[in-house]
């Protein structure tokens, strides 16, 4: 045998009995002649090595051995046999045997059936009836005992909520409702010219903000900027444990975060309703004016048009509208996960659930008002 030989890595498996031994010759190297394997391998990991004739080696060595034990199926707690093997070596084995072995992707489901998705969608829509039946429930009571006087929360804690829905939408809302007034008040005057009825366009603004236009465009408004704010705020809130800590603390968290959400928003929906009312009104007449309409003329039309009836249903609207959105954002923050994407999701959530549930309630009220001769 030749000195390249002798040093060549190489791997032989001897039977001795019952018993298998792996014998390793020769320096393991990256750089170096292959690996020699001679004898049969068997079905299983070896009962001991031999190690008297190995020279040096690298990673190259550990990796060929520990390849070998992983396509052994190993036995039930019982780990493979290491004995004979290098103390450095057997180390590192021990450790690398210690990590689960990863397997790839789990193969993908086959696609259900209809019948199979139809039950799911209907189990998630169950679901989420239930969790709204549950936090309402939940809302009720604590409105229950604000009444009697038993429920617990900080007045500044109310009071900001208040400036947040009242003064502070102000601005958006007054933008909002006057671009509405001036597009009532264009797209009317240009079929009314048609017939000389241009002052109708004072009856036609004047019905559509009061009835209507005035408390859905605030509810959508609200929606965007105070639900999805509340529902960011309590899932942070929840993300950071912060919820936990007020229960464990003796504190509902219904109390002390859902319901000064909930009656600030009542309590403002209204006062917001009626300002975009007036401000939409203000924008037809401004529109009526560069029609040739006096603003006087324009303004007592608008009186004529608009009773107490009419002006009242948009400010009915504005309650339920307002509970509608406090307890969609409140419900989506509370029900959120405890992490940043949860939080995003869940605002997101609350502006979608928000907004249907509007339209859904505009249209009952609209029927309400249509079989009430109203």
């Amino acid at each position: 045998m030749t000195s390249a030989d002798t040093h060549s890595p190489r791997a032989i498996w001897q039977k001795d009995g019952e018993a298998w031994t792996l014998e390793l010759a020769g320096d393991w190297r990256r750089d170096g002649a292959p690996v020699e394997v001679t004898g049969n391998a068997p079905k299983s990991a070896a009962t001991r090595y031999k190690t008297d004739a190995l020279g040096s080696f690298d990673s190259t060595l550990p990796a060929f051995v520990f390849a070998l034990l992983r396509s052994i199926p190993a036995e039930k707690h019982k780990a493979p046999s290491l004995e004979g093997l290098p103390e450095s070596l057997r180390g590192l084995l021990t450790l690398a045997l210690a990590v689960p072995e990863e397997h790839g992707p789990p193969a993908l489901a086959s696609p259900a059936s209809a019948i199979g998705r139809l039950g799911h969608l209907t189990q998630k829509a169950w679901g989420s009836m239930i969790g709204v039946i549950h936090f309402v429930g939940e809302t009720s009571q604590s409105l229950a005992r604000f009444i009697t006087h038993r429920a617990r929360f900080r007045s500044s804690d109310f009071w900001m909520v208040v400036q947040e829905c009242g003064v502070e939408a102000l601005p958006i809302v007054t933008l909002i409702s006057f671009l509405i007034g001036l597009i009532l008040a264009f797209v009317g005057n240009v079929q009314l010219a048609n017939f000389g009825a241009s002052i109708f366009v004072a009856d036609l603004v004047g019905i559509a903000m009061v009835r209507e236009m005035g408390v859905v465009m605030t509810a959508i408004i609200m929606s965007g900027r105070t639900g999805a704010a509340f529902a960011a705020h309590i899932g942070s809130m929840k993300a950071n444990e912060e919820i936990d800590a007020l229960r464990t603390f003796g504190f509902d968290p219904f109390d002390f975060l859902v319901l000064p959400r909930l009656i600030a928003l009542v309590l403002m929906m209204p006062v917001l309703t009626i300002f975009s009312n007036a401000i939409g009104i203000l924008g037809g007449m401004m529109v009526g004016s560069f029609v040739g309409i006096p603003p006087v003329l324009y303004w007592n039309e608008t009186l004529t048009s608009v009773d107490l009836t009419n002006s009242s249903l948009g400010v009915i609207k504005s309650v339920f509208f307002g509970a509608t959105i406090a307890i969609s954002g409140c419900m989506q923050g509370m029900q959120a996960g405890k992490s940043s994407a949860a939080v995003g999701e869940a605002t997101t959530k609350a502006v979608v659930a928000a907004i249907t549930s509007i339209i859904v309630l505009d249209s009952a009220f609209a029927a309400i008002f249509t079989l009430l001769d109203i």
